[in-house]
């Protein structure tokens, strides 16, 4: 009988305990139990409902084209509940001196697929332009290692792509800063491109035929009508209430080691894991470690400082939600329709918003009629002062930037705060050798699995995929020799 811990609630850790679960029914000879220090499971992830709207506290959606995420939703039940984003509607804007300006149109991220539309835009300068369609004559080059963001585009399409458009990208996705994020983790198929064409754009237009028809068999995101809760409340369904412990935290895991165990290592025969909370002492044949870096390198300090060490290199920023709901005949009296699903801010502009979404024009079933919801994203790495603004302060300065922005003077019908400190890993320069290092230390350890948001990618279908694998993993492990 195999016996697992999962420490952490999360996405990832809950992702976890389902698939356990669902290989102990189907006759898998193993016990598991989930720890979590919160009253509630889901971590950054979860719906409220307030006034006939579905307000997220964190990711309101998951990117199509990953797997993980509509697999698990279809395996639930719940394939007659996913909705797609309204792409037809999709337009993006960028706050550019005050004034929104659209991103022009055939973008794949940071990468035209059409000049035409480039040298319309109101969105570079004339020299921006310049070195945006010189780009084609690229040659292809050598990648001999990992370079930031900012750096690739720079080299690519000049410094007001990396300002205008990329920067404020990243900012919006993954809290941080273009001059420090990776390419290989973050854009690999960017650097291969290079490679093979030099030309990013020359590189699109090879591949745009495929490219086109992938992009119309599907939305860009997809979400559940009832919000991102109604995918939690699936799979705790599936779940043993008895085995999953909220509002229990862990202070400490140690690894007893068997007679065999040479210089820390546990051998394939096989130790136990000793975890110690406020009112209870139990041991594991394995553990998964569901957590941020950070927390699981406190927790690993004792039996592996080594990995402690490591998974401590890598960094995080905050963010904090403000959704704010407008009566909407109140906003259509002063002529103000917002269109599209909102805009980015660069960080050159006197603003402390990262972006803000229009809620009802990304998904239908979001917002009451009534209503106009609009959603702003605060702190990140540029602003980390962000997360000491109480609730009301908050509300306030976002008001205050959407009255400047949108002309949006009315008061609000509702407004959330949602806080997240500390959530968003960053996967600076170096990040995927990191990553190898660390399952390296962590592949001397048997028993010890760790998941979530700070290896492999930070969307909901990652964190999915990163529980699914543990399991699969476990399952294949024979902890007792």
């Amino acid at each position: 009988m195999k016996k697992v811990a999962i420490i952490g609630g999360g996405i990832s850790g809950l992702s976890a305990a389902y698939y356990l679960e669902k290989a102990r029914r189907n006759g898998a000879r193993l016990e598991w139990h989930l720890f979590e220090e919160k009253p509630r499971l889901g971590g950054i992830v979860g719906s409220e409902y307030l006034n006939g709207c579905v307000i997220e506290t964190g990711a309101d959606s998951f990117l199509s084209e990953k797997p993980w995420a509509f697999e698990l939703c279809r395996e639930l039940g719940l394939e007659s509940q996913l909705i797609g984003s309204n792409d037809a509607l999709r337009k993006t804007f960028v706050l550019l001196q005050g004034k929104l300006v659209p991103l022009p149109e055939g973008l794949q991220f940071i990468v035209p697929t059409s000049l035409d539309h480039v040298m319309r835009s109101e969105l570079f300068s004339e020299e921006g332009k310049r070195i945006i369609a010189s780009e084609v004559n690229l040659q292809p080059r050598k990648n001999n290692g990992d370079e930031s963001v900012a750096s690739f585009v720079g080299r690519h399409f000049g410094e007001e792509v990396v300002e205008r458009l990329a920067a404020p990208m990243l900012a919006g996705v993954y809290g941080g800063r273009a001059a420090t994020l990776s390419m290989r983790t973050i854009m690999p198929r960017f650097l291969q491109m290079e490679e093979q064409h030099g030309s990013l754009i020359r590189a699109l237009q090879l591949t745009g035929q495929s490219s086109a028809k992938k992009q119309s068999s599907q939305p860009i995101f997809t979400t559940l009508k009832n919000g991102m809760q109604q995918l939690l409340d699936a799979m705790m369904a599936q779940l043993d209430s008895a085995a999953v412990h909220t509002q229990c935290t862990i202070s400490s895991v140690a690894l007893s080691k068997n007679k065999d165990s040479q210089k820390g290592k546990q051998e394939e025969s096989g130790g136990k894991w000793s975890l110690q909370g406020a009112k209870f002492s139990e041991e594991f044949d394995a553990l998964i470690l569901a957590l941020p870096a950070h927390a699981t390198a406190r927790l690993l300090q004792g039996c592996c400082p080594e990995l402690a060490q490591e998974l401590g290199k890598i960094s995080y920023s905050s963010s904090v939600i403000v959704t704010l709901a407008f009566p909407k005949w109140e906003i259509e009296k002063h002529g103000i329709h917002p269109e599209g699903f909102g805009f980015l801010v660069p960080a050159s502009e006197k603003s402390r918003l990262l972006a803000c979404t229009f809620v009802g024009n990304k998904f239908n079933h979001r917002v009451a009629d009534d209503l106009v919801v609009l959603r702003g994203v605060l702190g990140g790495a540029r602003d980390e002062a962000a997360l000491a603004l109480s609730g009301q302060e908050a509300v306030a300065l976002v008001q205050r930037e959407f009255a400047e922005i949108l002309g949006i003077h009315s008061q609000p019908a509702f407004t959330r705060v949602f806080r997240w400190p500390h959530s968003m890993p960053q996967y600076e320069v170096g990040h995927l050798d990191r990553v190898a290092h660390i399952e390296v230390l962590r592949g001397a350890v048997l028993g010890l699995y760790l998941i979530g948001n700070a290896y492999r990618g930070v969307g909901v279908p990652d964190c999915i995929r990163e529980g699914r694998d543990a399991v699969e993993k476990i399952l294949a492990t024979d902890f007792h020799g």
